[in-house]
């Protein structure tokens, strides 16, 4: 079994590969060229974890890892090349509660490795899963999953509270990582298969 900092730091990778097609997805929906397509799943992949990092006053985590951007790069290309328009949609959805699981737990591993209060960690990893979402919805002039009432944040706060919940038990962080970052990605799949929303306010 990989120890615990080699298998966040390949969670890490694979939320930001992830996240960095659905940003080449919705490139791909308003047909633009390929630079935008590396724009687009840069500012994905990458947006949640610097706000993170930068809330948390850390260094920014893709600064001195060029890894990270050339993640992205590969997964826009990738997209690029195999990406049709009959299946567009669908991945985008999907890819999207994938890197949204996982990086609910990334962001909250990290914020609990820096000493950060556990609550403010669970904030911290729903922070680092939406907020690269935020951007890609509102560079791609599409509805901010902030603003609709689609169970999404809180699948995030759901895998985050779970993870912050075994780690401070004494779970081993890998197994809490899995299972936070499985209850996540179960809720928001339920949310996508039988659009599941939370209740509006019907107050006068």
């Amino acid at each position: 079994m990989p120890n615990l900092d080699t298998a966040f730091l390949l969670f890490d990778y694979a939320a930001v590969a992830v996240f960095g097609a659905t940003g080449a997805l919705a490139a791909a929906r308003r047909k633009h060229d390929i630079v935008t397509f590396m724009f687009f799943a840069a500012m994905t992949g990458i947006g949640g974890g610097t706000l993170r990092d930068l809330l948390i006053d850390a260094p920014v985590f893709w600064i001195n890892r060029p890894g990270y951007l050339l993640t992205c790069i590969a997964a826009a290309v990738m997209v690029w090349i195999v990406g049709k328009s009959t299946w567009r949609m669908t991945a985008l959805l999907w890819l999207d509660a994938v890197g949204m699981a996982a990086y609910a737990v990334v962001g909250a591993a990290k914020a609990l490795a820096l000493g950060v209060h556990p609550i403010s960690a669970v904030v911290m990893g729903m922070m680092t899963a939406t907020f690269g979402g935020v951007l890609r919805n509102v560079v791609a002039g599409e509805p901010s999953i902030l603003l609709q009432r689609e169970i999404y944040v809180s699948a995030t706060i759901l895998g985050a509270t779970v993870f912050v919940v075994l780690a401070g038990l004494g779970v081993d962080r890998i197994l809490a990582g899995i299972l936070g970052s499985g209850c996540a990605f179960a809720l928001r799949g339920a949310a996508i298969r039988w659009d599941l929303r939370l209740p509006e306010f019907n107050g006068k």
